[in-house]
């Protein structure tokens, strides 16, 4: 019982205190995705115009939580979750908006934020179902997700020259 106690209070004080969580769900690849810890679940919105996605999350299913230190990034715990579903403009709808909303940043709607995730968006509990996973031994690092983005082009013709110009004055 002891036991029990002290890993559900070891997911709730490190995912309160860390600002972004590693959610995987069934056959997908761990995503980022920020939260606030609200009445003893992570609670995300989504799915939105310019909200993070939540493709791989859906009512009812299992997803896999894995919670970073905040000031050294290093994994601290991994839970098992149950994804629930809060429906638009209901009670426990509301009240967690209300936590979500004080902390969404670079919103581009502000106060006018609420109707448009009732509107457009997904609003998921994810519940802690169960013990935390030992952490493991070796390194979980994956290829990045696929992506559209690009960062490389072409050098610069004139970069070769303005860089062993530089070395010549030295």
């Amino acid at each position: 019982m002891t036991s029990a106690l002290l890993d559900r209070a070891l997911i709730e004080e490190a995912t309160k205190k860390s600002g972004l969580i590693w959610v995987k769900g069934p056959g997908t690849p761990a995503r980022a995705l920020w939260h606030v810890w609200h009445e003893g679940a992570a609670c995300l919105v989504g799915d939105g115009p310019g909200e993070q996605p939540l493709p791989h999350l859906t009512d009812g299913a299992a997803a896999e939580v894995t919670v970073r230190s905040k000031d050294k990034g290093g994994r601290l715990v991994t839970w098992p979750a149950r994804v629930v579903e809060l429906a638009p403009e209901s009670e426990a709808w509301r009240e967690t908006v209300a936590e979500l909303k004080g902390k969404r940043l670079n919103a581009p709607d502000g106060e006018a934020m609420p109707e448009r995730w009732a509107r457009e968006c997904r609003v998921l509990r994810l519940e802690p179902a169960g013990a935390s996973e030992p952490l493991p031994d070796g390194s979980l690092a994956e290829a990045p997700l696929p992506t559209p983005a690009t960062t490389r082009r072409p050098a610069p013709a004139a970069l070769p020259r303005l860089l062993l110009k530089k070395r010549r004055r030295t």
